[in-house]
């Protein structure tokens, strides 16, 4: 097949689980639910991810009971969104509650490892891409931290008027095996996007964790030290 499906909706409901848990109370009740959802994933990414703290939130789970709504951020950053004495937390909560006029309840998971996450290791690389940085060398330290941290196989693609080239192509590194087409395989997925001076760079990032279960531990990398030695 010539398309390309999303790893995570191939998986959903199958080895992946859910970003929204909720049932709504009525048939007709289900699109301002859908709608809601989408305002809070709309607001957080603004709030925290595309201007300060930038606190790199990577997925917003949503859970609904009758009363209330739930909002758990997955961020590599979480005492950026806590703020001092929870602070930050509790005017995020607030403004939640003003948009979808709801009672919030807003719960932070920290992320391990940043470098194994997809949607990170995605906006990595657009950033630094609209800061001007060469687009092979900045794919391959990221494929490279993502290897070190235990991933199993990790593609990077972008696309679009890499190097402020005046037509747009598309460029790709893979390393390690890339399992799309099998459900056990624990296959992450991140999409970003770079507005830079000359046009709009997409980036997509692929990552292989290992089959479901019997997942390699990830760790976080350490910076690199220089190279002892001469060579020759």
């Amino acid at each position: 097949m010539g398309q390309k499906v999303n790893p995570i909706g191939f998986r959903m409901g199958v080895t992946e689980d859910w970003r929204s848990h909720w049932y709504p109370p009525t048939k007709k009740d289900f699109g301002e639910c859908l709608v809601e959802d989408q305002k809070i994933r709309t607001f957080i990414d603004q709030r925290l991810n595309r201007q300060p703290p930038y606190a790199a939130v990577a997925t917003v789970i949503i859970r609904r009971t009758r009363n209330e709504v739930e909002v758990i951020l997955h961020t590599a950053r979480p005492g950026l969104v806590i703020g001092p004495k929870g602070a930050e937390v509790d005017k995020l909560r607030e403004s939640l509650e003003d948009l979808v006029d709801r009672k919030v309840k807003v719960t932070i998971q920290e992320i391990q490892s940043p470098d194994v996450d997809a949607q990170l290791l995605a906006e990595s690389v657009a950033e630094q891409l609209r800061k001007r940085a060469g687009f092979r060398r900045v794919m391959k330290m990221r494929i490279d931290a993502a290897m070190q941290a235990g991933a199993k196989g990790c593609k990077i693609m972008c696309s679009g008027r890499l190097g402020g080239a005046e037509m747009a192509r598309r460029e790709t590194q893979i390393r390690g095996s890339i399992p799309l087409h099998t459900l056990q395989a624990h296959v992450d997925y991140g999409y970003a996007v770079s507005k830079t001076t000359y046009g709009v760079i997409g980036v997509k990032v692929w990552l292989y964790r290992g089959n479901y279960g019997q997942e390699v531990t990830l760790q976080a990398v350490e910076p690199r030290r220089g190279r002892r030695g001469k060579r020759g």
